[in-house]
């Protein structure tokens, strides 16, 4: 069931991808930094990441730290990394966990994975795309430390690995639900607020687009490009340029819940991301989330052990570590959605049990007939894409099974691709 990239493969798009060119950099949080930190870096070495205070260490535990690109505290992406974060220590004996938040990606994220590196951090999780080569850089400096990227595709096998999970489920039963709300609503028109234009941000799109078919064969998805992770006030003003532009539901790939906040004052529908608590007005019709603690505190008790090998992690729903909000067990689902269709919600609920149970997965969510919104044949029927279908584009030189890799957006999406 689950299929790798090949490590030629792998080599070859580490080599050829330049992140920052496709990611761009956050900006700066509005927040303000922590103070410089007081210790004075040995004569030899660079200078400690200016403006963060790095932390200490506790001698006899294994120290884990984990850099993070927004405030650990966002209602979003940030947030539910930081939780997992605290679940290591919850769970995992003899652990010290540390984190800095409102780190930008670029020299500024480098200089404080060295200084992570020097303090005698064990393991250190960096939660941003654009982490990626900085993490890359410092790794190769110290090779007794572990370093984990999440989004990104780069690894070197030995102490740089790269974490990430099938999100695209979770956003294809989400599609589904936005499909038939909107449908339900006699207004065919979804959003779609993406942050920078990379394979991931198309792939979560195009799952919204084919779950959003099943249930609305009509619809039509609508895209914004934000080019950020995490600004409140960027993201409310393109959840907002989406829906007056006519979009009855708009989701969300940023970090905030902003625009859930924009529907309840539009009186339309909002889909937000990555952290369960989320999805808390009325307006809100779901969130794809993630739960990272596990997956975070099963990693952190192989390194521990030694057992670790680093490469390619990339999980589906069976782990437990995905979620749609309202649908798992325990949560009541969302006024929006509990007067749709009853056979919608039970198509969700069947296919969201088969992902459960690893009888549906990424796989599956790009299997054909799958067209563009040219009219051009992605898959024949029965086929289906592989994991550097999902990861790359055709300038990456890999050997995709589709030519165009993850370069096109599915039929329905009515936005160009950007160039």
């Amino acid at each position: 069931m689950h299929k790798n990239i090949s490590r030629l493969a792998i080599i070859a798009l580490a080599l050829m991808l330049v992140l920052s060119a496709c990611g761009g950099a956050k900006p700066a949080a509005t927040e303000a930094p922590v103070a410089v930190a007081t210790e004075a870096p040995a004569a030899t070495e660079a200078p400690a990441a200016e403006g963060f205070q790095i932390p200490e260490v506790v001698e006899g535990k294994f120290n884990v730290a984990m850099v993070l690109i927004g405030p650990h505290d966002d209602g979003g992406w940030s947030q539910a990394h930081y939780e997992g974060l605290v679940y290591i220590q919850e769970n995992v004996p003899n652990v010290n966990i540390a984190y800095i938040e409102n780190v930008p990606e670029g020299a500024d994220s480098e200089q404080v994975f060295r200084s992570l590196s020097r303090k005698g951090f064990n393991l250190i999780f960096g939660t941003s795309f654009g982490f990626g080569d900085p993490m890359e850089v410092v790794a190769g400096e110290f090779p007794d430390t572990m370093f984990i990227h999440l989004t990104g595709i780069k690894s070197n096998f030995t102490n740089f690995g790269n974490l990430m999970g099938a999100m695209e489920d979770m956003k294809y039963l989400a599609g589904m639900l936005a499909g038939a709300r909107a449908k339900q609503d006699g207004n065919p028109k979804l959003g779609y607020m993406a942050t920078f234009p990379i394979p991931e941000e198309i792939r979560l799109g195009n799952a919204i687009a084919l779950g959003m078919k099943q249930t609305c064969p009509e619809c039509t998805l609508d895209v914004r490009w934000i080019n950020t992770w995490h600004d409140p006030i960027i993201e409310k003003e393109a959840a907002a340029s989406l829906f007056d532009a006519g979009a009855q539901v708009v989701f969300t790939g940023a970090d905030t819940p902003a625009v859930a906040d924009v529907a309840q004052e539009k009186g339309k529908w909002g889909v937000t991301y990555d952290w369960y608590g989320s999805c808390k007005v009325d307006a809100c019709l779901t969130a794809p989330y993630w739960v990272w603690g596990p997956i975070y505190a099963g990693i952190t008790e192989k390194v521990i052990a030694g057992t670790y090998v680093p490469g390619y992690d990339y999980f589906d729903a069976e782990t437990g570590a995905l979620g749609l909000f309202g649908f798992m067990e325990g949560q009541e689902m969302q006024p929006g959605v509990k007067d749709l269709d009853p056979e919608v919600i039970a198509k969700v609920q069947d296919t969201l049990a088969q992902m459960l149970a690893g009888e549906f997965t990424r796989f599956d969510v790009f299997t054909g007939p799958i067209n563009d919104n040219k009219g051009n044949v992605v898959l024949p029927a029965g086929q289906a894409l592989e994991q550097v279908d999902l990861d790359a584009f055709p300038e990456y030189g890999l050997p995709c099974t589709v030519a165009v890799c993850m370069k096109w957006w599915a039929e329905g999406i009515t936005a160009e691709l950007p160039q």
